[in-house]
């Protein structure tokens, strides 16, 4: 067992969390397919390329999809939506929900000696992508009026994926 190490400062994490709609009702094949589709789309953005470089940013599968978590910019998570949506015209095979939050959360190590994330941070963005329509992404009104200056009027915002 680990060392709990309770003189860390708190972390903030800008997390994306994403999966693949209908993905256990696809072929297992058809899944991996769909999985190194989305690896690929999110392994190129910008957002992912440049917070990875910098060392700001832990990738984590999750089974149909992937969590995203940046500790560096508040928007990261969102640009990087927005990147992959724009790649989503290329693969419409491929439809995803998407979930942004930014909370806190502690840097872990799992059952597989691999780095992991724990906290609110994480949990909430996961449930506000199980809140999100396809071809959506989510965030909590509250990461929005910290964040952005958009209005929004519902607890939940969602924000079309499709790029234009």
């Amino acid at each position: 067992m680990s060392e709990s190490k309770p003189d860390r400062p708190l972390e903030i994490a800008h997390v994306l969390f994403i999966n693949i709609i209908g993905s256990s009702k696809l072929l297992i094949n058809e899944q991996s397919e769909g999985l190194r589709e989305l690896n690929q789309i999110a392994r190129d953005t910008d957002q992912v390329c440049l917070a990875e470089a910098a060392g700001k940013l832990i990738r984590l599968p999750t089974g149909d999809g992937m969590a995203l978590v940046f500790f560096t910019t508040p928007d990261a998570p969102v640009r990087c939506a927005v990147e992959i949506s724009k790649q989503l015209r290329n693969h419409p095979r491929l439809p995803l929900r998407m979930g942004v939050h930014s909370g806190p959360v502690d840097e872990i190590v799992d059952v597989n000696d691999r780095s992991n994330i724990a906290g609110a941070g994480i949990t909430l963005a996961q449930r506000v992508m199980d809140c999100a329509m396809p071809v959506t992404f989510s965030f909590l009104k509250e990461w929005q009026t910290t964040s952005h200056s958009t209005r929004v009027g519902d607890p939940i915002c969602m924000i079309s994926a499709h790029a234009k």
